[in-house]
């Protein structure tokens, strides 16, 4: 199949073009990676979540998450609390510093992701984001990883 016409290539491309933007202007500016603000967006949105349940709605691997856990830890954006009902993970928060940045990057994806999309009617908008949910579903419960 020429790569042309690979549905998952054309994902991966659609990831890659909007990723270098963000990392030329976001990033930059704020010093944050694209994962940090993958594993901010989760927080942001779910306060409190552990280190695996970022994984799992990032779909970056374990090591990824980590960096970025990490590099959040050390600008100050993320703090870790002991999980009361098990010592042995820990909870996670942006801090004001995070949910500021957090904030201010969020409002700017929303900016791009509509300009991405001023030219997609809502129907086309709704079935392509129900796709997207079967996708993701279905990689979800495959056994397999995705070459």
């Amino acid at each position: 199949m020429d790569s042309d016409d690979s549905l998952f290539f054309k994902l991966v491309r659609v990831v890659n073009l909007t990723a270098r933007p963000f990392q030329q202007r976001v990033g930059r500016q704020h010093q944050l990676t694209l994962n940090e603000w993958r594993a901010m967006a989760v927080l942001g949105a779910h306060p409190g979540y552990t280190a695996t349940q970022v994984v799992e709605q990032t779909g970056l691997d374990k090591m990824s998450v980590s960096r970025a856990l990490a590099g959040l830890k050390r600008a100050r954006r993320l703090q870790a609390r002991d999980d009361p009902t098990d010592q042995r993970r820990s909870r996670l928060y942006l801090t004001a510093a995070g949910k500021e940045l957090f904030g201010i990057v969020h409002a700017l994806g929303r900016q791009r992701e509509a300009e991405l999309f001023a030219g997609v009617d809502a129907a086309e908008l709704a079935r392509f984001g129900a796709t997207l949910d079967k996708l993701m579903a279905s990689v979800a419960s495959s056994a397999e990883p995705i070459d």
